[in-house]
This record gives C-alpha cells, structure tokens and sequence, in this order.
C-alpha cells in the first residue's frame, strides 16, 4: 500500500527510512530518529507496514518535527523579513544571487542571468551535423 505521510505520498517500493526523506524537512538523519522512535525497522519496505506502524511514523512526525507546508511558510517568512530589514542575505535574495558567500565570477549564477543568448544559435541547433547556410552569413558548421 501506498503511505500518505504529512500530506506526502512516499513510494511504496523503497525502505521506510529512504522513503521519509521525500517529505520536506526530513533527511536521513530524521528519517532514522524517526524508525526508530516509532519503533519501526527501518530496512522494511513501505508497502510492507500495516496501517498501526504508518500511524506511529505519523505521530512522531506531527509531535516533533515541523515539515511540509509550515516549514516552507517559515522558511519563506524568514526570508522576507530579510529583505524587508535590508539585510544583505536580503539583498542577495532579490537579486536571486548567492546567499552564502560563494564567488560568482567563474560563471552565470541563475535562471536568467545567464547573457543573452547568441543570435544563430538556435538556427545552428536546427539542423544538426550539416553545414547551414544562413541567409546574409557564411556557412557554418551545424554542430557549433
């Protein structure tokens, strides 16, 4: 049977302590806290537990471990208290720039901010292997 945890559907064919870490806010070190205190073994698979061993993993999950929906609420609220004080992590945030000290020299960082896009390159992806005779440029070859 198909486990539906804190809104989550988790795959039915992995071992529970893997299949946690598809919820949001669970890694592997929670998932195992989590077996383990639901008293669950944590190489069974999911579609092995009964209904009672779902109920306990639940349980734990809802007693100590904010997840899911709230988590990203938080996680997002915080991030906008950043930008409204003006801090520079803030800042970083929108411009949709690294927040964490990395350097941005080397390459593009982002969707979009990666330059505009060179004008034959989506002719040259047209025909692929050939040569391509453009019209008004010299013929190129169309593997660039």
């Amino acid at each position: 049977m198909a486990a539906r945890i804190s809104g989550v559907t988790i795959p039915s064919e992995k071992q529970v302590q893997i299949a946690l870490t598809y919820v949001y806010g669970i890694g592997p070190k929670s998932a195992a806290d989590i077996v383990a205190e639901a008293k669950v073994e944590p190489t069974v698979r999911v579609r092995d537990l009964n209904d009672a061993e779902v109920s306990r993993i639940q349980d734990v999950i809802n007693n100590k471990y904010t997840v899911e929906g709230e988590l990203q609420r938080i996680v997002s609220g915080n991030i906008k208290r950043l930008k409204d004080i003006g801090a520079y992590r803030g800042l970083r945030h929108k411009a949709n720039l690294p927040a964490h000290g990395q350097r941005t020299d080397p390459a593009p960082v982002g969707q979009g901010q990666r330059g505009a896009e060179h004008p034959l390159a989506a002719e040259r992806r047209a025909r692929p292997g050939g040569l391509v005779r453009l019209a008004g440029h010299r013929i190129l070859p169309g593997g660039l």
